[in-house]
């Protein structure tokens, strides 16, 4: 019975060490504290060596939960990232993410040899552990923040933290080996890396196709195809590295295959993953906290923090500048980038290796680890957004998202009830306003429901459900969402919407569901009123974008510094000079 009872008391005090986490994410969301943080210290604080006093040395279980996590973490990352976003920064972020890691290593490393006063290997090891970033803290720190990034600046810190593991875990395994054994050339270590690689990629886009062919033809019972997609995930992950093929690259290239086909419960599948990545992070980080001890990171303390610092300052800038160089980024962007490049779990999951393996000076690798992470989610953590102002890399947004209901129609997958509260200042109800492909359904009032015909003009108060596909459904967060308009509204403008010049049509695309052409997302709006112009642009020039025309509200220099968006049937400029101007300009492209 003894034996039972302290299961039964590892189970209590396990369960509120994780509810006690979950309700301080509350606390943690209202500071602005990432909650990497927050649960590391509440796992360091009730350790062994913190006032909580509880022991825990299982690195074992550690690295099994902290493989779970990740396998979970990368495959919902993969399951959220557009294949075009993908094929769009695939070179930037394969480069950043493989030549990156191995560059900040090869930086990190010196330093580390002489304040630590480690081997060369051991030096390498630990520039291997902290190179590759965090894609668990890097989302939720950018979502958190409510950054609306532009979208080449955000699908790469996307693809990378999401692609740069699986090199960053072969590189420490292989310095592991080599400090363990021995024996291994750097020529044997780059054909295994390629293989991994190679046999990774099958592995995870036959896996995808095989989850995706399982959802559409098996009629599985209501309510389990998220937690199949969930274990099929963690199965495709288990089966990679059973094969020694790279079980990480391969998860991600399986959500990526998944997330991008059309898939019965799409939505639920989404839901239930961010709950189980959630869960998975929180207990992952508490138990990592447990294995530090406060006391024994004071012996390395210093050295930790010359290392986080040349990890931050020196290496990841070196390693994003070089690696950018070849593509056409600015400046402020690879800036951005490199400060952005948060260092999380993934570090301290990998310095637990030397730990599970009963390496020499095994603790200094876990030690300096978490005191850079500490450091990062510190540091960079806290200045994401003050980064993205100063830097002008991120677009102004509400701070109130609209909440989405969304329901799955069994038979077809090509559309989904998408349901949204009315509230009386959003631009829906202003206007009236919804996509092409967006059909109204129903309308819930005064919980009656009704048909679009019996509701009439839609109030503020309502639920309106649209028919929409389901790949588009966020786009139409924006038009739901409670934004007073300005004091003085210009009735032919959009909603009372203004976006900078600088804003690119993948941005407004992404907002609106407009269609864009690849090669097109990057060009700012700026740009694309010299092309369409094709002269100066000045003040109430129009130009049209699909369902919505742009208006050149302010204009400096001959460049247009600010937008106003207008629906489409009011294409016509506001003044009768901007109306002369079209015509003069559509005679002269019509008589050259």
């Amino acid at each position: 019975m003894g034996a039972l009872d302290s299961v039964s008391i590892a189970i209590l005090l396990g369960s509120l060490l994780v509810l006690v986490g979950i309700l301080s994410s509350l606390i943690a969301l209202r500071f602005g504290a990432p909650l990497l943080l927050v649960f590391l210290l509440l796992g360091m604080l009730a350790g062994e060596g913190g006032p909580g006093g509880l022991t825990f040395n299982d690195v074992g279980v550690a690295y099994t939960v902290g493989s779970i996590a990740l396998a979970l973490i990368l495959f919902d990352g993969g399951l959220r990232t557009r294949f075009t976003t993908f094929k769009n920064v695939l070179a930037p972020s394969v480069m950043l993410a493989t030549a990156g890691v191995l560059i900040t290593t090869l930086v990190v490393a010196p330093v580390a040899k002489l304040v630590l006063g480690i081997g060369w290997l051991q030096a390498l090891l630990m520039g291997a552990v902290v190179a590759s970033t965090d894609a668990a803290a890097v989302f939720f720190l950018i979502n958190a923040r409510g950054l609306r990034l532009r979208p080449r600046v955000r699908a790469v810190l996307e693809v990378e933290s999401g692609t740069n593991d699986p090199f960053a875990i072969f590189l420490a395994l292989l310095l592991v080996e080599m400090l363990m054994v021995g024996g291994q050339s750097w020529s044997t270590a780059a054909i295994t890396l390629i293989r991994d690689a190679v046999l990774g990629c099958i592995i995870g886009f036959a896996g995808g196709q095989v989850i995706t062919w399982v959802l559409n033809r098996i009629n599985l019972p209501q309510g389990l195809h998220a937690p199949f997609v969930a274990v099929s995930a963690l199965v495709v992950f288990a089966f990679a590295n059973a094969l020694h093929a790279s079980g990480y690259l391969a998860v991600y290239l399986a959500g990526l295959v998944v997330g991008n086909q059309r898939t019965r419960a799409h939505s639920s599948v989404v839901v239930f993953l961010d709950a189980i990545t959630w869960l998975a992070q929180i207990v992952m980080f508490v138990l990592l906290g447990l294995l530090a001890w406060p006391h024994r990171l004071l012996d390395s303390f210093i050295g930790a923090i010359v290392v986080a610092l040349a990890l931050m300052l020196v290496a990841r800038p070196i390693a994003v500048f070089l690696c950018l160089a070849p593509f056409r980024f600015q400046w402020r962007e690879k800036l951005f980038i490199s400060w952005v490049g948060l260092r999380g779990a993934v570090a301290i999951f990998l310095a637990s290796i030397p730990l599970l393996v009963s390496m020499p000076a095994a603790y200094l690798f876990f030690d300096v680890a978490f005191v850079v992470v500490l450091l990062s989610l510190l540091v960079q953590g806290w200045t994401v957004s003050f980064a993205a102002r100063k830097l002008d890399i991120s677009f102004k947004r509400a701070e109130v998202v609209a909440k989405r209901v969304e329901l799955d129609l069994p038979g077809q997958l090509a559309r989904e009830i998408v349901g949204y509260a009315v509230p009386p200042n959003s631009p829906y109800l202003r206007r009236g306003l919804i996509p092409t492909w967006a059909r109204p359904t129903l309308v819930v009032r005064n919980e009656e429901i009704l048909t679009p015909i019996e509701a009439g003009s839609v109030q503020a108060g309502d639920y309106v459900y649209l028919l929409a596909p389901p790949e588009k459904a966020a786009a139409l967060d924006h038009f739901f969402v409670d934004m007073p308009a300005p004091a003085k509204p210009d009735p032919a403008l959009l909603g009372d919407f203004f976006v900078p010049g600088t804003a690119t049509l993948g941005a407004l695309a992404e907002i609106y569901g407009l269609q864009v052409a690849g090669d097109h997302t990057e060009v700012t709006l700026a740009t694309y009123f010299g092309e369409q112009l094709g002269r100066t642009a000045k003040v109430d020039d129009v130009v049209a974008l699909g369902p919505i025309a742009l208006l050149a509200v302010k204009t400096e220099g001959g460049q247009v510094t600010t937008v106003g968006l207008r629906l489409a049937e009011t294409d016509a400029p506001a003044t009768w000079g901007g109306r002369i101007r079209v015509v003069w300009d559509k005679l002269a492209k019509t008589f050259g």
